[in-house]
């Protein structure tokens, strides 16, 4: 009946679950939180702490490192066509002919194994 009173009942209940994202808001959010960590790596590489000599001496392409921290992209054409064969709107689509491919011989075998049975 007061204020205070559903203050205590809700506390009781706990926290509410948090809101789930939509997928437009997590792929959005996804690359927000990409592009800052990227140039947070840009950042301490270009940092006196860090020992670019030591890096560069572990590192398979080490043109490609400095132009990344330079302001280049961290994945190049290639990897971004090979990314969206692998997992683009082409692969769901794919995807999904593999998996009816899949549902149509399973009922065709226990169809002929029903017919076996007899």
């Amino acid at each position: 009946c007061c204020p205070t009173g559903r203050r205590v009942q809700s506390s009781r209940l706990g926290p509410s679950p948090p809101r789930l994202l939509t997928e437009e808001e997590y792929r959005l959010q996804g690359e927000v939180e990409t592009l800052k960590a990227l140039e947070e790596l840009r950042s301490f590489c270009r940092s006196p702490d860090f020992s670019a000599w030591t890096a560069v001496s572990r590192i398979q392409s080490p043109k490609r490192f400095a132009e990344f921290v330079g302001g280049a992209s961290h994945v190049t054409p290639n990897e971004v066509s090979v990314h969206e064969r692998e997992f683009g709107l082409d692969s769901l689509f794919i995807d999904e002919q593999l998996f009816e491919e899949d549902e149509d011989d399973e009922e065709e075998e226990m169809g002929n194994s029903d017919s076996f049975a007899g």
